[in-house]
Order: structure tokens, then C-alpha cells, then sequence
């Protein structure tokens, strides 16, 4: 490498690295990018500190880079993220014991229900058009229904 370029104060390009994808984490999160941002972080410090090569400086952010992924990882494995309502992002789950209407007759076990403004694909007993149905599940975006209810 240029030799000119282990005279200059790269910590500020690290620090500088660190809180980009800090921010970028905030923006896009993923509980990635912010391992990254604590790798390039660190090396900012310990180039502040202690003179590093350019050379050495992007060796020790891939290897920080991979050990602080997998330090996270294992910290969000240990320590899962609660949260107070289980279903937040599982909408056929959220659904399960609400009465839906029936807008193409579930025959041979598949068919469509209404559900406020939109429509699902069902699968249960048969049921003719218009007849209510109660939610018992959801497999993926396909609500399990039970019928009867008219």
C-alpha cells in the first residue's frame, strides 16, 4: 500500500464508519448492521490509541466484523427480544375467533372469506356464499375455518 496512507488520522474514517451504520441500523433494522458499526468503532479507538496500518486496520475490522455477528447472534439467542402481544406481526394468527363471511363457497375444503376489507383464501368445512364462518387458524396466508355459524 502507499505509505502516505499510514501517516494519516484514519480513526476519523472508523468512527465515522461506526456511526453510518449505526444510523443505518436505526433506519433499516435488522440487528446487523450495528455489529458492523460496533466493529468499525472499535478499530476507530484502537487506531486513536495505538498506530495501525491501513493494512492491519481492514484485517482487524473483518475479523471484529465476523466475531461481533456472531457475539450478537448469541447475545439474541440467550436473551430473546419480548414482546407483550405474540401475535404483533402474525395477522392469520390475530384473526383466529373472528366471524368472517364467506364470498366464494368453500367447496372440497377451499374457497375465499371476506375479512373487513379484504379477502382470504379458507380452508374448512364447505359452506355456501354468505354464510358466516368462525377463524380457527391461519396456515401461512390460508385462514382455517370452521362453519355453521348461520
Amino acid at each position: 500500500m502507499a505509505e502516505w496512507l499510514d501517516t494519516i488520522s484514519t480513526h476519523w474514517f472508523w468512527l465515522s464508519l461506526g456511526l453510518v451504520l449505526g444510523v443505518a441500523e436505526m433506519v433499516a433494522p435488522g440487528f446487523f448492521l450495528m455489529w458492523l458499526g460496533l466493529a468499525a468503532l472499535i478499530v476507530g479507538g484502537l487506531d486513536y490509541f495505538l498506530p495501525i496500518t491501513v493494512a492491519n486496520q481492514v484485517a482487524m475490522f473483518a475479523i471484529l466484523s465476523v466475531l461481533t455477528v456472531f457475539a450478537g447472534k448469541k447475545f439474541l439467542r440467550e436473551n430473546p427480544i419480548e414482546t407483550e402481544d405474540a401475535k404483533l406481526n402474525d395477522r392469520g394468527a390475530r384473526l383466529t375467533g373472528e366471524i368472517v363471511t364467506v364470498v366464494e363457497a368453500i367447496t372440497n375444503g377451499h374457497g375465499r372469506v371476506k375479512v373487513g376489507d379484504s379477502v382470504w383464501s379458507a380452508r374448512g368445512v364447505d359452506a355456501a356464499i354468505g354464510s358466516r364462518v368462525r377463524v380457527t387458524g391461519a396456515d401461512g396466508a390460508v385462514l382455517l375455518v370452521e362453519g355453521g355459524l348461520d
